[in-house]
């Protein structure tokens, strides 16, 4: 575990007060992050933030409209981890541009720099940043845990077909209590 950690993806107010119902997984992410600091794994959380005023082509059908509505321009408090997600000093923060944990982002080199090979994803969507960060994680060489509770998709089935058929072919499909009882 001393070479692995922890990412926590667009657990911010935006995104989270758009999508989740309830609480649940916001308690869920908060233990798993305790048990990550617990094992002595970075905890990294992530959010997407577009520099304000910056256009973005009206070729990419998720980001145009963030960027026309605003909604995520850095200084947004949309954009802002949410208070539930579990973020403590010391943890690291991230931005992102699009997608994908390592678009736009120094990720992959603040991993690298501390010798981390192995990668617990959780997030909202599984269908969006959880797919987008797996792929590119599985093409860079890490190894990739999915936190399989710990993550979240409006659409059940979408989750569900990630989750049980496409994920396993690149990662190991895991539990908090699974992490939880992970060897430090």
């Amino acid at each position: 575990m001393k070479r692995s950690a922890l990412l926590l993806m667009d657990f911010q107010n935006g995104i989270v007060d758009a999508l989740l119902k309830d609480g649940s997984l916001l308690d869920r992410v908060d233990k798993a992050s305790w048990h990550a600091r617990e094992k002595s794994m970075p905890v990294i959380y992530v959010s997407v933030r577009l520099p304000a005023g910056q256009s973005v082509s009206d070729n990419n059908k998720i980001f145009s409209a963030y960027a026309q509505s605003g909604t995520l321009d850095e200084g947004s408090s949309a954009t802002e981890i949410h208070p539930g997600a579990g973020f403590k000093p010391g943890d690291s923060l991230v931005v992102k541009r699009r997608v994908g944990a390592f678009a736009g982002s120094d990720l992959d080199m603040a991993l690298r720099t501390r010798n981390i090979d192995t990668l617990w994803l959780a997030g909202i969507a599984t269908s969006g940043v959880v797919l987008s960060t797996l792929r590119q994680a599985a093409d860079l060489d890490y190894a990739v845990n999915v936190l399989s509770d710990c993550c979240f998709d409006p659409d059940p089935q979408v989750h569900d077909v990630l989750m049980n058929k496409v994920f396993p072919r690149q990662a190991d499909i895991r539990t908090l209590a699974d992490m939880e009882n992970a060897k430090a």
